[in-house]
């Protein structure tokens, strides 16, 4: 709902109480204006919510006030923000319209319009819209940038703006005496017109099945790869690339490492579901080795039938048959049935005193066996006690050190989806 007061008579234009800086180039572009223009930026929907006026025009000068938009502009740039000309947060049924409207922008340009760009970044910050109608000049002057949301077109989310109609005949003499100055001095302003048609040239044009698919498969996943690269540095300064157990994993073990590193640093959790005989061990290792070697503490539990294959690396184990014996692994051990004793021992271990809360990062092997969150049940002594899965998000997770937890399973989801809900819940 607009709040703007179309009876308050000023000559501000601010989009929201006064009229928009659309309703000033409304009103005052004719047949025939020559249009001056300092933006930072551009965009094909602003052209095309103004098409209509701005097609009667003689022609336009737009000076760019911000050389880095062009250069994200650049067609073979991937950078993230190269569609900065498309403005951003519109609605999807604009968005599949922007070859048409880029097609025709890139024909309105063509014919009546040239641009230039400051060489230098931060060299002019004011916005300036000057028309001239044979003789007779109108100007504004403000911070709405040539977008949707800067001239005060869009419905709901306008930007509020600060523009001041400049009603002397002499100042806006001036502005467009600075304009002309500033356009024509090639040591602070460059012609970048080839520029920005190639980069309408590329929104409009046909592209291939292929580079579609790549393009989905990219946003769909782009969290993840700019993830990883982030924390490629850290995994290279912690030296994990030097540890035996990193040398011994296939290049698809590497790369599912690091993407579980970057879950858990960022999510705290993660489940690593890869089929069975594909080394989900191994890659945890990796992973165990990562935050080891940050000096975190890491728990692994296991079925009791899968222990001997955890037990060998330990170096407090020193088994000769340790090949990683070298990377020195510190991780406690214990099984799954563990959780539902309040005594006796475990691999040497005392669970009568075992401080279950002093872990960094807590790894379970088949963690498909704790997709039941069952509630906790009276002993023969009448005491409470935990069932397996809720002791370990109650007293393990959540108490204590902030835990991360990766699970391992081939097979997550046993008979339903509330298996995976309660395996995730772990770690939620």
């Amino acid at each position: 709902m607009s709040n703007k007061n179309t009876s308050l008579k000023s000559g501000i234009r601010d989009n929201l109480l006064r009229e928009t800086v659309h309703d000033f180039l409304q009103q005052e572009i004719k047949n025939g204006s020559a249009l001056s223009i300092v933006s930072a930026y551009f965009t094909i929907y602003a052209y095309e919510k103004m098409q209509h006026t701005l097609n009667k025009i003689e022609g336009l000068r737009f000076l760019f006030g911000d050389p880095d938009f062009v250069k994200r502009m650049d067609p073979n740039n991937t950078d993230k923000k190269a569609f900065d000309i498309t403005d951003t947060g519109l609605a999807l049924n604009q968005q599949l319209r922007q070859k048409p409207i880029a097609k025709a922008c890139a024909k309105w340009i063509k014919e009546k319009v040239e641009i230039r760009t400051t060489r230098q970044s931060n060299l002019i910050h004011g916005k300036m819209y000057h028309i001239a109608n044979n003789g007779v000049d109108k100007a504004i002057l403000g911070s709405s940038n040539f977008t949707v949301r800067g001239l005060g077109l869009s419905a709901n989310n306008s930007n509020i703006e600060l523009n001041l109609e400049v009603d002397s005949d002499r100042d806006r003499t001036d502005l467009k005496a600075w304009f002309d100055e500033l356009w024509h001095n090639d040591e602070l302003v460059e012609d970048v017109k080839d520029k920005v048609l190639a980069k309408l040239k590329q929104i409009g044009q046909d592209h291939a099945p292929e580079l579609i698919y790549y393009k989905t498969l990219y946003e769909l996943f782009r969290e993840e790869i700019e993830t990883r690269k982030t924390h490629e540095q850290a995994l290279e300064d912690i030296h994990l690339y030097d540890t035996k157990i990193w040398d011994k994993l296939y290049d698809f073990q590497k790369d599912g490492a690091k993407s579980v590193i970057a879950r858990l640093l960022r999510h705290n959790g993660c489940i690593l579901a890869d089929s069975v005989g594909l080394g989900k061990t191994y890659t945890a290792l990796a992973v165990i080795k990562f935050f080891e070697l940050r000096n975190e503490r890491v728990l692994v539990l296991c079925p009791k039938k899968l222990r001997e294959n955890w037990a060998g690396y330990p170096a407090y184990n020193s088994q000769a048959s340790n090949e990683f014996l070298d990377d020195k692994f510190g991780y406690t051990l214990l099984s799954h049935t563990d959780l539902s004793r309040y005594s006796g021992d475990s691999g040497g271990v005392n669970l009568a005193d075992f401080n279950w809360q002093n872990f960094d990062l807590i790894v379970i092997d088949e963690s498909h066996n704790f997709r039941n969150d069952t509630k906790p049940r009276e002993d023969k002594d009448g005491n409470f006690r935990h069932s397996r899965y809720s002791r370990l998000l109650e007293e393990v997770i959540k108490e204590g050190t902030k835990t991360k937890v990766l699970m391992l399973s081939a097979t997550p989801v046993n008979t339903s989806l509330t298996d995976i809900r309660n395996q995730r819940g772990i770690f939620d």
